[in-house]
């Protein structure tokens, strides 16, 4: 299941943000954030504990921000259970989710998708809510360490949901307006919204991306020779898809083994894989899932990343050396693209958080849910 859906740039609207420029850091710098490091809250809602990879943000001018969201709380409780209807207004509109571990329920734009381990989403500007998600039951020491994985298997899609998010600049900086309020939601109908504003420096070609696993272009293809990783296992590659629905801003790949002996990773037989991803980025970020890899800095150090560690580095500063068998990192690539947007003033974030639900300019009512145009995605 792949979904790309095309904005409409010729909308009018508010105007472009007139904020500070969003600019990475061009030199040569490596920040690690360690997984024994890692403090984990409930900083937007208690059923979800937030892991910020804090000195890789501070590293890169606070240009973008990757965290693991874990899922803590049953979802039957008063204070917890499924979203209200929302959406996120970041720089550029990059929001990416990719499930590392249970299950979820969707709902964009009245489209209901439920998306386990490995499914990708690019959803910003989508007015979206969370209608499900699995809990083990374990405590929050154990649910933390629970393993986590891009592939769909039984055991990984009953533990608690988990995923990775990135967002271009920090949450609190940018509008995140709430259209319906959970206890306002008629489910008899589809409380979409058309929000009848441009999204902010959007850029051009950009749109909604979904990518399931196990869809034929997100099969795992081997590492050509010559790529300079080693590994006792063969090396493939999974891209993700999102340099072209995120109007190329960010690349995306996973870089994995199979366990010594045990074919683990779905793969594709249409050939090796294309190793330009590599050299792509001004800053690249890589995220052990699980398993270890190890890297040299520019000065010929080398250090090993286990899982849930974070590398944030300048475009020549990091070599990828070797990997572990089992193992499973994410490859963000920052692009120039990025430099082309500017952060919302904190009078216009303001503004647009407080018109919340009056930026409702229609509702759709569909036989069923799935069906008629969408209406909550910038669509007149």
């Amino acid at each position: 299941m792949n979904i790309h859906a095309a904005v409409d740039s010729k909308q009018s609207g508010l105007s472009h943000p007139n904020g500070d420029p969003v600019r990475l850091n061009n030199q040569d710098f490596v920040a690690i954030d360690r997984n024994r490091d890692a403090t984990y809250e409930a900083t937007y809602r208690p059923q979800a504990l937030y892991n910020r990879v804090n000195e890789g943000f501070h590293a890169n001018n606070e240009s973008f921000l990757l965290h693991e969201v874990a899922t803590n709380l049953p979802i039957y409780r008063d204070d917890t259970g499924p979203t209200d209807f929302h959406l996120h207004l970041p720089p550029g509109g990059f929001q990416l989710v990719l499930v590392t571990s249970g299950m979820f329920t969707f709902d964009y734009d009245g489209r209901v998708y439920y998306v386990g381990p490995g499914a990708v989403m690019l959803q910003s500007a989508i007015v979206h809510r969370q209608l499900f998600y699995t809990w083990s039951g374990m405590s929050t020491e154990e649910n933390l360490k629970t393993p986590q994985t891009v592939v769909p298997d039984p055991l990984s899609m009953g533990y608690s949901g988990k995923f990775l998010e990135a967002f271009v600049t920090d949450p609190t900086t940018f509008p995140n307006p709430t259209i319906v309020g959970h206890g306002h939601i008629d489910e008899a109908e589809t409380p979409r919204v058309a929000w009848s504003h441009s999204m902010h420096d959007r850029p051009a070609g950009a749109g909604f991306w979904l990518q399931d696993p196990l869809a034929l272009d997100a099969l795992f293809k081997p590492m050509p020779a010559g790529s300079g990783i080693k590994s006792s296992e063969t090396i493939y590659v999974r891209d993700i898809g999102i340099e072209a629905p995120s109007g190329q801003l960010v690349t995306g790949h996973i870089i994995a083994t199979d366990p010594a002996g045990h074919p683990l990773l779905p793969k594709s037989g249409s050939g090796p894989a294309d190793a330009a991803f590599m050299s792509k980025g001004e800053v690249v970020i890589y995220r052990v899932i699980r398993g270890t890899a190890e890297f040299k800095d520019s000065a010929g150090k080398t250090f090993e990343l286990a899982t849930g560690d974070t590398v944030t580095a300048g475009k020549t500063s990091l070599s990828f050396v070797s990997m572990g068998e089992n193992t499973q990192v994410l490859r963000l690539g920052l692009l120039k693209g990025l430099e082309n947007l500017r952060s919302w003033t904190p009078t216009q974030r303001d503004e647009i958080d407080g018109l919340a639900g009056e930026i409702i300019t229609r509702k759709d009512v569909r036989g069923l849910r799935t069906d008629g145009a969408p209406v909550g995605y910038l669509y007149t």
